[in-house]
């Protein structure tokens, strides 16, 4: 995978390199035009793959548009060119780089390619109307020309290790994206950090997702939840239909290939399942297209505050996958008046949001800063006894504290729990499962290194079993009964329940120990003495 493949990493380095060489040195700026190449290049390698299926499937790539710059002009054409129809296969990445002058393939870019993929699912999708105000601001031809270059060696190369690795493709270039992405995650901005991919992998597999499933974040960033339940929903797929097409991914979950399950009736249901919010209009652009980018053709990725007086949906969803922002504060006044923790903290109200989002029997797995686990305060305190009442609190799933390394050291957990009433008044939790996970698989330091272990899948093995098993002790994995959580003031964190054991020492006598230790000191002074005698 890509941090193992250093010509990889090194093609992306260069390409971050020319465009900040040409003079765009915004790291979110640059990711944007970046973003938008890869969505022209990977648009392209879609459509051929879906007309090679069927001879059935129409192209987005085909029929005819007007367009505003048009290529090689002859006279007549400069004078009536509103009239003139031009081919969308003009429009595709195979037709376009192969422009000579750069600078027509500039402007054929800018007035035509992007134009018409800021279009692309019609007038009233999300994509199109969040994707109305982005522009393109590539201006010089050579750098354009050369980051073409750069992402058609990119993709050479992804394809060369999934051929040569075994990985899947789209694996690799989340790989791609994501290390593009890193380059805006600023530790500590607004509480916000990139959820590994690993960990994204880790909470689909314990909570599930099903095909039909209504599926939300409500802090979506660029959509990695999503993706990560998209993909795990297809691998299950996979699974029934033919489990030898299956395989081990670099973290030893199961994975395989998608395009024999995603017929048309299955893409249908798909596009109807993922939803996503986001305060940030940038976020919400990178995310629709990461999504389309890996075949979801029109998800529903909305530029709106899901804590604000704007959001009011309730008890809409199936399953929600959130890493919501961390000490985000926020501004009161704008806060919706359903939510029920008197406080400014986004990480509580987060929290009681996603719990009114789930429909009754839905399910959310959810990060959180362990500090909300046992906090004292009463919106900390408040906060969890919407989720033990109002829910069955299933599982706290502790992570080590060098998961979000290199952004942050912060110690994090997975809530996991299934909404049962809304406002109840009664204790809808029973008993809490607590585990530790002492290694995600990774150097727990800012390199991120991979280890030899696969930690993960043993976690989710554990979960499923939890209900088997017949251990009564509390020195890994266990269940506190919620009479017992009463009694510590609600105190959900793994290490108020955990039992240590201590190993009792022995030492020698204290005169045995001098007389060990003159002796020791007695044969350094010799050493010293005929090291001394050699120097002369």
């Amino acid at each position: 995978m890509l941090p193992n493949n250093p010509i990889l990493k090194s093609l992306i380095n260069s390409l971050w390199n020319v465009l900040w060489g040409g003079g765009i040195s915004n790291p979110l700026t640059a990711i944007e035009q970046i973003t938008y190449l890869l969505f022209m290049k990977r648009l392209d390698e879609i459509e051929k793959q879906r007309e090679n299926e069927t001879k059935k499937y129409v192209s987005k790539f085909s029929g005819k548009y007007t367009p505003e710059f048009i290529l090689n002009k002859t006279e007549s054409e400069k004078k009536s060119k509103k009239e003139i129809q031009r081919l969308k296969s003009e429009l595709r990445w195979s037709y376009f780089k192969e422009i000579k002058s750069k600078e027509e393939l500039l402007k054929h870019v800018r007035h035509n390619v992007f134009p018409f993929i800021k279009t692309l699912n019609g007038e009233t999708s999300p994509f199109t109307k969040h994707m109305s105000n982005a522009v393109f601001v590539i201006e010089k031809p050579s750098l354009l020309s050369e980051a073409i270059e750069k992402i058609d060696d990119i993709f050479i190369e992804i394809e060369k290790d999934a051929k040569d690795g075994g990985h899947n493709f789209q694996d690799i270039q989340g790989d791609v994206y994501e290390m593009l992405l890193s380059e805006i995650a600023q530790a500590g901005k607004n509480g916000q950090f990139r959820t590994p991919r690993h960990i994204i992998k880790l909470m689909a597999e314990l909570i599930k997702p099903k095909l039909g499933d209504k599926i939300v974040d409500p802090a979506c960033g660029t959509s990695g939840f999503l993706l990560g339940a998209y993909q795990y929903i297809l691998t299950d797929l996979t699974r029934k239909k033919s489990s030898i097409q299956l395989e081990k991914d670099e973290d030893g979950f199961e994975t395989g290939s998608y395009s024999s399950v995603l017929d048309e009736k299955t893409k249908a249901i798909i596009d109807k399942s993922f939803y996503g919010f986001d305060i940030d209009i940038t976020m919400v652009r990178l995310g629709l297209m990461n999504l389309i980018m890996h075949g979801i053709d029109n998800p529903k990725v909305e530029y709106n505050d899901s804590l604000s007086k704007s959001y009011n949906e309730l008890n809409c969803y199936d399953v929600v996958l959130a890493n919501p922002p961390f000490t985000g504060k926020l501004d009161k006044d704008d806060l919706n008046s359903n939510l029920r923790v008197d406080t400014t903290s986004s990480e509580l109200l987060f929290l009681d949001r996603i719990s009114s989002m789930l429909k009754i029997k839905g399910k959310a797995a959810v990060i959180i800063p362990e500090g909300v686990l046992f906090g004292s305060s009463n919106a900390q305190k408040r906060t969890r006894e919407i989720i033990l009442k109002d829910n069955n609190l299933e599982a706290v799933i502790s992570l080590p504290s060098g998961t979000f390394k290199p952004y942050t050291g912060v110690k994090t957990a997975i809530l996991m729990f299934t909404k049962v009433k809304e406002n109840s008044e009664e204790w809808n939790t029973k008993k809490v499962w607590f585990y530790e996970l002492q290694s995600d698989g990774y150097s727990l330091d800012d390199n991120r290194r991979r280890l030899k272990d696969f930690p993960l899948p043993e976690t989710v093995i554990e979960f499923d079993n939890r209900n088997k098993s017949k251990k009564t002790d509390r020195k890994s994995h266990f269940y506190v009964p919620i009479s017992e959580i009463q009694e510590n003031d609600l105190d959900l964190s793994y290490n108020r329940y955990k039992e240590y054991v201590y190993v009792e020492q022995t030492y020698d006598p204290p005169k045995e120990i001098l007389s060990k230790l003159i002796l020791l000191e007695q044969e350094i002074l010799k050493d010293m003495e005929e090291l001394n005698n050699l120097i002369g």
